[in-house]
Order: C-alpha cells, then structure tokens, then sequence
C-alpha cells in the first residue's frame, strides 16, 4: 500500500445554485465521492445543509486521504434537502463536477460551474473549493549536553544517553523521543534533533516535559542517572551563551542522602521552533513539477512491425511504453500549470540524415520538443515510430544532462518553484553506465528526480544498481549522490495489476524528494502556509 502523504480538508462553497423549493429558497448539501472503481463512487464525507441559500459556503470541511502517486479521482455532488433521511435519492440534485485531488491541492482557487449531467449546466450555478492540509508543520530542534554526570559504570565512567517524555492527559508519561548512546563520558554533547511540536507536546507549549537521563547497559538494564521536568516554554529560553540548566535528580538518592545536591546538570545549550515543509506546502504555495518523457529506440526492442516487438502497437491501441507513459503522465500533468511536456527519444537512426541520436525530439521539432497534455505526447511516439531506425547504443547520460540543464537554470533561481521529474522508459540494456552514474550524481543536486520504467524480460540489474536503494550511488570517481533521485521499476510486475498500481509505486518517493532537495537548500515554499497559534 502507498503511504499517505497527508490529510486534506476541502472548503467548499457554491454560487448560484437552481432553486428547488416552491416557498423558500433550496436547503443545500455537500456530497464528496471517490471512485471506487468499476463505475461505482464511494461516498467520503458531506458537509451539513444551509436552510434557505443558493450561495453557501459549508462551514464543516471535507476530509479526504492525499496520495501524490495516485490520480484520486472525486465528485462534488450537491442536494437539495427536505428531509431527515440519509438517502439523497429522495432530494433534488443540484449540480456536481467531477475532478481530480490533484487538480484541487495544485489550484490556489478550483471553481467550476456545476453540471446537471455531462454537457448541461446546472443553471449559472458554480462551485469553489480550496484544500488546506491538516497538519501542524512546526518542529522543535534541540541541543543538549551535561555536565558532571554521576559514574554508573564500575570499570567505566557512564554511557549516558536521553529520553523524553511528555505528560498525557491522564498524567502518564508517552515517551517522545531517545538519544544516541555515548560511551564512557560524564560529560556527553549529544547530537542536535528534532521532533514534530504535535509529537513533543502535542503543541501546548505548557505541557508537562520529563527529561530522563540513563546510564545504558547492553542487557538492557539501564540506570537511572537523574531526572528533570519542564515545559517547552522554559526550554525556549534557551540561546547563545544563556542555555537552560535542569539539575539531574535522582529521586531515591535525594530521599536517601541528605547532603546530596544533584546527579549532574542538564544544559539545554538551544532550542528553536521552525516549518517542517511538507510535498503539499511546496506544491500549494506554487512549486510546478516538470514534466519529460525519454523513450528507448534501441533495436534490443524489436522490429516495431513485429508482433513481438515491445514498440509493436497492438490491436487495441497500446503497447508497455504507452501505459507506461499513460500510467506516469497522468498523475504528474495535474503539477504543471501549462501542461506542456518535452519528449524525446535516443537509440535511433533519424531522419533526414539517419545519423543515431541519443536526444531527438519526439514531434521532430527540437527547437520546440513539447508536446500538448500526455496525448500529445502519446500522439508523437505513435507518429514517430514508422519514421525512425531503431538502432543503438543505449545512452542514459545525454537525456538526463538534457533536463539537467533546465533544473540546473531553475536552481539559479534560488527558489522552490520548479521541480523537473525525468520519465525514462527502457527495455534494461546500457552502454554508456559509467556516464550515467556521473549524471545521476550530478543531477542528485540539482531540483530533479528521474524515473526509469523497465519493459520488456530482459535483466534490470543496472537499472536497479542506479536505483541506489541497496546504498548510495556513487561515481567512477568515487563522489557519491547528494540524495537519492532515481526509482526504478520493472513494468512486468505490473502486467495483471489496475494501471494506476504503477504509477503509485513509481511516484512514491517522489514527494519525499522534492522536499528533502528544498530542505537541503534552506528553500521555504514560495507562498508560505500561515502557521496558526496551538
């Protein structure tokens, strides 16, 4: 299963709506439905009814599940209700549209007139929505170290590491957070973390904080050194040169000793509260995904007018490369404002001088290589088959410097507003590895994720050696990725599973990381969501 990326709430509001009721105005309703599949839409949620308006605006929002890899198809119907039951059968329709999630999270406003049925508009009637996502983004970041630590160890000083705890509203304590272990040190630094504000205090900035410092033992027996409590509030005082010391009690030795004072001190040197950007925030304050298709036109692929050819187009109109593209390009265009998407093609002798290329463009126009919406691009690969060579050898490098290029300009920018996805579809043979891997490493720091599709049986080993998931691709050279940027997946896998199955698995880390590049450069969203006080 895709991990979700977020919860959405959609606000929803109509103008204009057909009046329904004889002797008053109609008493409209709501109704947000999910294709199930087979025709059939799931009902999610619905919003409460507005006696007497045709222009509401529904005050209870609409929860939807976000997933970035899935086309999440909805429909928005709205009912005019004059009665107490469940059932909308028995009202009177108003209007509806059908759209993708998509379509609304990319779209600062989304309105649409409303529509009776395909074709006939429901009156000047219109809907709006906006979707916020439901999360608080705030993180706490902590630097901490001790001093004077009590010797817990017999041969050794202490191996004292950190728990956090905060106070639940029963009064027990939920663990939050545990530090590394440090060897042998009464006096540790540990490293700086961060904790989501939601997980640490549930953001009350008042809550109850129960700082535990323990000696660790290896069977799992730890000691206890002392322990503090306190409150975020208190912990934000903490700054350069006026960090907040905590005395380390341990309470049997304090009731025991009369003399004694402490365990150590705990010296919380800062802590500051920042944004945590999610995918959404990115996306939703403006960020365009880029879309570009590369296409393998190598002869390993077979005579296209060959049955048995993995460009050979069959009867019904499709081949893996096309549902591939399909799968892929359906879920990103809802990213891309202009949804206008380069297509190129390598391996292939072109004409007129039927030299090879590596980098032509689909609609043969490399002056303008976009073409209109995923059918345009669908459209060119099926034009452009009979005219072409396929050929060799089977390059990677020249396409992803290509789309290199343009990231590369965009980052200049030096903000979060494009993000390029690179869609390469290949039947697994590869000539030029060496330069690829230096590409990839290249391209890993630059705004730029790169997806290879593989069709076809033949052995993906080098593909799932750029993948990197078994560790860190590096170069010839020895330079190793600044991140991971390349998905790799074998079509096959998918041959018996619904079309969208695909693009679910190949777009997965996608969000993941879009947002790790941004992080990594100190980039916020263009438009920042605006963080509400807890």
């Amino acid at each position: 299963m895709a991990a979700c990326v977020s919860r959405v709430e959609l606000s929803v509001s109509c103008r204009s709506l057909l009046d329904k009721d004889l002797r008053s105005r109609s008493d409209p309703l709501c109704v947000l439905l999910q294709d199930a599949g087979g025709g059939r839409w799931a009902e999610l949620d619905r919003t409460e009814r507005i006696k007497n308006c045709q222009d509401p605006e529904f005050c209870k929002k609409l929860v939807v599940d976000y997933y970035f890899e899935k086309v999440q198809k909805l429909k928005f119907g709205v009912y005019d209700i004059d009665n107490k039951t469940l059932d909308l059968n028995d009202d009177d329709y108003l209007g509806g549209i059908e759209c993708t999630l998509g379509q609304v999270v990319s779209s600062s406003v989304f309105t649409r007139p409303l529509e009776l049925k395909p074709g006939k508009p429901a009156g000047k009637g219109t809907i709006t929505i906006s979707a916020e996502e439901i999360k608080d983004t705030r993180v706490v970041y902590l630097e901490i170290e001790a001093q004077n630590l009590d010797k817990k160890d017999f041969l050794g000083k202490s191996d004292p590491f950190l728990e956090f705890y905060k106070q639940g509203d029963a009064g027990t304590w939920q663990l939050v957070y545990r530090s590394e272990v440090i060897k042998n040190n009464l006096n540790p630094c540990w490293r700086k973390f961060s904790v989501p504000l939601q997980t640490f205090c549930g953001g009350d900035f008042n809550k109850p904080i129960k700082v535990q410092c323990l000696d660790h033992d290896s069977d799992g027996s730890h000691d206890l050194i002392g322990a503090a409590q306190t409150t975020l509030a208190q912990l934000q005082t903490a700054g350069p040169g006026s960090p907040v010391e905590f005395e380390c009690i341990h309470p049997e030795k304090k009731q025991k000793k009369k003399s004694y004072k402490n365990s150590g001190i705990i010296r919380i040197k800062s802590c500051k509260i920042e944004t945590e950007y999610s995918f959404l925030d990115y996306v939703m304050g403006g960020c365009q995904i880029n879309f570009t298709v590369g296409v393998d036109f190598t002869a390993s692929n077979g005579d296209p007018r060959s049955p048995d050819s993995l460009h050979h187009i069959s009867p019904d109109g499709i081949n893996e490369y096309l549902i591939a593209i399909w799968s892929v390009g359906s879920v990103v265009q809802d990213y891309d404002t202009d949804k206008l998407f380069p297509a190129f093609g390598f391996g292939a002798q072109v004409p007129p001088s039927w030299q090879v290329s590596h980098e032509f463009a689909l609609n043969f126009n490399p002056s303008n290589p976009y073409c209109p919406g995923i059918q345009g691009v669908v459209d060119a690969y099926r034009q452009i088959l009979p005219q072409i060579r396929l050929y060799g050898p089977t390059n990677f490098s020249p396409i992803i410097n290509h789309v290199a290029r343009f990231a590369a300009h965009s980052m200049q920018q030096g903000t979060a507003a494009h993000y390029y996805i690179l869609l390469i579809i290949t039947d697994g043979e590869i000539t030029d590895l060496d330069q690829t891997r230096q590409a990839i490493v290249d391209a890993s720091k630059l705004p730029m994720s790169i997806i290879i599709v593989g069709v076809g049986e033949a052995d993906f080993k080098a593909m799932e050696f750029l993948d990197g998931d078994n560790g860190v691709l590096k170069s010839v050279t020895g330079e190793p990725a600044a991140r991971d940027i390349v998905q790799f997946v074998p079509f096959r896998q998918f041959r018996n599973a619904p079309r969208e199955a695909l693009s679910q698995v190949v777009l997965a880390e996608v969000p993941k990381q879009l947002v790790s590049y941004y992080k990594w450069k100190g980039w916020p969203p263009l438009k920042p969501p605006e963080i509400k006080a807890v």
